[in-house]
Parts: C-alpha cells; sequence; structure tokens
C-alpha cells in the first residue's frame, strides 16, 4: 500500500567535479563527469522509499518519450517505487539538469525542466494518479508548476491528507504569489536562500511569523546545511545541531541531493508514526549521510540509517506552546 505520494521533477544529472569554481570567462578542467537519476522528486521518492521498502512510495511527474525516460523507470522501479502516476509527453524531452561540484562538494545547479512542466492540473484527475493520491497518507509536493501545485495542495487538504512542500526554485515567486498553495501545507521545508525568497526573512523565527498570517497551523523547517536544521510550529520551536561525521569516520564529498534525502526521511518517518522531532533528526542524519556520497541519489538505506542511528543529533527545544505573535 502507497503511504507516500511524491510531485515533482525527475532529471537526468550531468555531475562535473572540478577542483574549484571557475571565475566569469575563466576555463577549469573537470577531473570527473557522472551520469546519474536525479530531479527533487525522483530523489525524494527513492530516499523516502529505500526506508520504507517496496510499494510504499509512489512518484508522480512528467518525462518525454526517449531513452531518458526508459532509463528513468527501470531504475525507479528498481529502487521500489511505484510509477503508475508517471505521464509522458511526446511534445518535449525528458528533463535534465548540468552541475558543477568543487572539492568542498559544494555546487551550482543548471536546470531544464523539460518535460516535468508538463505535469498539468488536470492529470491529477486521471483514475492512476487519483488512486494514488487517495491511498497515500502524505502528500510531498516539491517543484511541478504552481497551477497543479495549487490543485495538489488543494486536493490533499480536502481528503485530510498531511502535506508536505520542499517550495524549492518556485520560493523565488515569494509568498503573496504562493498563498493558494502555503494555506494548505503542513510542513513547508526550505534552505537558507529560500526562507528570504519567501519571505524576505532570513530570521527563520521573524519568516515563521510571516507565513502564520497565510496559514496559522503551518509548520516551518528550515535546512541549515552543515549548521543543521530548525523547525518552528504553534507547538514547539527547536533545532538540531549538525552530524558530526568526523567522529563517525566520514567526511562530506558531494552536497548535491542532501536536501532531498533530508526531506524522503522526513517524510518517511511522519508515515511511520513518529513525531515532528523524531522525524527531524533522522531526516537531518539521512541529509549527512547522503554527503558522504559521490552519487546524487546517495540517500541512505534503512540498514544504514540503523547503523548510525547512535550518532544521531538530538533536538534541542527552544520554545513551547505560544503564540506567534510573540515573539521575537
Amino acid at each position: 500500500m502507497v503511504r507516500i505520494a511524491v510531485l515533482g521533477a525527475i532529471n537526468w544529472d550531468i555531475n562535473l567535479f572540478v577542483e574549484r569554481f571557475p571565475k566569469i570567462g575563466e576555463e577549469v578542467p573537470v577531473e570527473k563527469i557522472t551520469r546519474v537519476p536525479g530531479g527533487k522528486g525522483g530523489n525524494v521518492a527513492v530516499a523516502a522509499a529505500r526506508l520504507l521498502g517496496p510499494g510504499e512510495v509512489a512518484f508522480i511527474g512528467c518525462l518525454g518519450n526517449d531513452p531518458i525516460a526508459e532509463k528513468q523507470i527501470i531504475i525507479l522501479k528498481k529502487e521500489g517505487v511505484d510509477v503508475s502516476g508517471i505521464k509522458f509527453s511526446d511534445e518535449i524531452e525528458s528533463g535534465q539538469a548540468y552541475i558543477l561540484i568543487d572539492k568542498e562538494g559544494r555546487n551550482f545547479i543548471n536546470t531544464f525542466f523539460g518535460a516535468n512542466l508538463h505535469l498539468l492540473p488536470e492529470d491529477l484527475e486521471k483514475p492512476k494518479v487519483s488512486d494514488l493520491l487517495m491511498e497515500a497518507k502524505i502528500i510531498t509536493l516539491i517543484d511541478p508548476i504552481i497551477e497543479t501545485l495549487e490543485a495538489a495542495a488543494s486536493l490533499a487538504k480536502m481528503h485530510r491528507k498531511t502535506v508536505i512542500w520542499d517550495a524549492g526554485v518556485r520560493s523565488r515567486i515569494g509568498a503573496k504569489r504562493l498563498r493558494n498553495i502555503l494555506e494548505n501545507v503542513d510542513y513547508l521545508l526550505v534552505n537558507e536562500v529560500e526562507v528570504k525568497n519567501i519571505t524576505g526573512e532570513t530570521n527563520p523565527f521573524r519568516a515563521w511569523q510571516i507565513l502564520c498570517e497565510i496559514n496559522q497551523n503551518i509548520k516551518l523547517i528550515v535546512k541549515l546545511g552543515d549548521r543543521g536544521c530548525f523547525m518552528a510550529g504553534l507547538d514547539i520551536i527547536a533545532s538540531v545541531p549538525p552530524v558530526d561525521l568526523e567522529k563517525i569516520g566520514l567526511k562530506v564529498v558531494n552536497t548535491v541531493g542532501c536536501g532531498d534525502a533530508f526531506l524522503g526521511a522526513f517524510a518517511a518517518s511522519k508515515a511511520e508514526g513518529l513525531n515532528d522531532m523524531e522525524s527531524l533528526e533522522r531526516a537531518n542524519l539521512a541529509g549527512a549521510l547522503k554527503a558522504t556520497k559521490h552519487e546524487t541519489r546517495g540517500s541512505p538505506h534503512r540498514k544504514e540509517m540503523e547503523r548510525y542511528m547512535k550518532y544521531i543529533a538530538k533536538a534541542r527545544i527552544v520554545r513551547k506552546m505560544y503564540s506567534p505573535r510573540k515573539l521575537v
């Protein structure tokens, strides 16, 4: 039975590993190149499936009718992801991303969304997709077009599903334009750049206050990279420190996909019935473990997560039970 339905992009990633990023007009040699499956939607679906098991997670998105699509389907099936909700378009090729990664694991990403932009609101009403959305306990939204995001969020809340949204590239539009989505979101996941894009605030507390003017019950989760993560909601404000990878004997090699591993683990943890703090801690660990892998879809499998659970960074509760208007 499908417990999580993920709506988002699926791309073919071309990763270019370099010593350092070039300056404008400069040429820097590529030391290594890899071509692997990616896209935030595909990555998150795989990350959750690796923790929950086969048949528990469905991916809903759009691919072109091309060789890339054929490879993507084979890979998703091997990961145990339900692919019955994927649409195929004859109009445009499958999505691709070109990613530059330096020796510190930092990255620049240029994405050709391609077929990803062809998942439309009316596609959610098609029998296979509709069945998946109704069956799932958690609807995880990422980066379809705005109209599709609005329709999916509204439909999910109408049927009392838990809605998790990673605003990602859509954050640039700002809270006013995204209001129809934010009104129906239970958990909003963003990084530091994205939270400023949406709210105009760099302070997570104040950003959450602004979001509460749209949706009083929204919970804001800010991914802070090597500084851990933060959550704010009406019932609790908490932070989770970074995982000490050096203590585990691991090191960062590629941060591309860490946020996707984080989201996949958070959604999987909530699907298993864990509370917010437990889910946040596990998501934080999953993101850290992914950073130690070269591949974009380097999210941990269940056994790997269990092996490193003793190194989990514990959440620190900042405040409990208050009104957002009382925050400073």
